[in-house]
């Protein structure tokens, strides 16, 4: 009898006591948890871009005058010569002294600036030459295996860049020969033609890209009356950080993204602007930001919906890992002057601190301190400390 209520006094003590450990015992926090993957590893600058036309060309006013009523619309293509309206001078074609000193000082303008397309259609000429000796040499080293593809590639697009390059500058050139030429022919308007207009000319083939005037109106000399571009020649122009323009270098690989098409568009990076400007953030801080100069270097028939002045997102490569050690970026966090981040091992939170190499807004690359397959706490609630008790969602 007295065995009996010791064994029992012993089960009810027990259950007690393990009640007792269930209740007050550290309750596991539950947590959301990522893998840490050994794979290659890329670092991107992302922001909003646009696209625009590469070569916008206004074309003005050569005399002040009345203009009719245009039909051209946005949007219609026209070829170089093509009459695109004409300007009936509202006084007597005998010039008075300040329209002859205006017109020639037009000419002289004119002159300057088929001398300036001239010397950059040359160099450009130069640039294209040296560009196709470099590839030249390039694949012919890359079919010995002495350089990397990533070089052929880069000088590659270096060369198709340049010819892209030399073919804006002789539409500059033929522009500028074209306003010279209008210029002269307005000087050279003698008295008896009152009434007889003058045709104004578009410099380039190309589609319109504005109306500036569509309506029977007067125009002053030099009043801008269309812009004229070509569609198909688009380039993209997007600010960022100066900061990481730093890193950013010419030629970087680059992608386009949610611009309306299925897939993405490739690109490169042709030119940094050498100067930045203050830009306000949406959060009133003020950001120093350069404009960064990017081709589209995707089949043209992938972007055919592309026109100018479209949004576009821009990914700008500026380093590449092949074989990184790779985490969320929600996993690290910062404690002093290092990184530290939660691994889950044996259902306990384990504080590790760790070197991180390279980071690219989502993920980032560490050197030390984790492994591949180790699991690490995201986003770690304000419970989670070293050694406490977790449970994996």
């Amino acid at each position: 009898m007295a065995i009996r209520r010791i064994v029992t006094w012993t089960i009810v003590l027990g259950l007690i006591g393990l009640g007792l450990y269930l209740a007050f015992r550290p309750q596991p926090v539950l947590v959301e948890t990522a893998n840490v993957a050994q794979q290659a590893f890329t670092v991107v600058v992302e922001e909003d871009g646009k696209t625009r036309v590469r070569d916008r060309y206004v074309v003005s006013a050569p005399l002040a005058g009345r203009i009719a009523r245009t039909h051209l619309k946005a949007g219609d293509t026209v070829t170089a010569g093509q009459v695109l309206t004409n300007v009936t001078p509202n006084v007597s074609p005998l010039l008075d002294a300040r329209t002859r000193q205006e017109l020639v000082a037009r000419i002289g303008e004119a002159e300057a600036a088929v001398e300036e397309a001239r010397a950059l259609q040359e160099r450009a000429q130069v640039q294209v030459e040296r560009a196709a000796a470099d590839l030249a040499r390039t694949t012919q080293l890359a079919a010995r295996g002495i350089v990397s593809d990533a070089q052929l590639e880069r000088d590659t697009f270096e060369h198709a860049a340049a010819q892209r390059e030399l073919a804006a500058a002789e539409r500059r050139r033929d522009a500028a020969e074209h306003a010279l030429e209008q210029a002269r022919a307005a000087l050279r308007r003698n008295a008896g033609t009152e009434n007889e207009s003058f045709s104004v000319t578009a410099p380039v083939d190309g589609q319109i890209l504005k109306v500036v005037e569509d309506s029977a109106t007067t125009v002053a000399l030099g009043a801008p009356l269309f812009e004229i571009g070509n569609r198909e020649d688009l380039e993209v122009v997007v600010d960022v950080l100066t900061s990481d323009a730093a890193t950013i270098g010419d030629g970087a690989r680059a992608s386009f993204e949610r611009w309306g098409g299925e897939a993405d568009l490739e690109g490169r990076v042709r030119r940094i602007e050498p100067a930045g400007f203050t830009k306000v953030s949406a959060l009133g801080v003020e950001e120093q930001r350069v404009w960064v100069v990017l081709d589209i270097t995707s089949p043209r028939e992938s972007w055919q919906a592309l026109g100018d002045q479209y949004r576009v997102g821009v990914r700008i490569v500026t380093r590449e890992i092949p074989d990184a050690i790779v985490v969320p970026e929600g996993a690290l966090f910062r404690r002093g002057e290092s990184w530290q981040a939660f691994v889950v091992a044996d259902g306990q939170a384990v504080l590790r601190t760790i070197e991180v190499t390279a980071r690219s807004g989502r993920f980032a690359a560490v050197g030390a301190g984790l492994e591949p397959g180790d699991a690490v706490i995201v986003y770690p609630p304000d419970a989670v400390e070293n050694g406490a008790p977790v449970l994996p969602q």
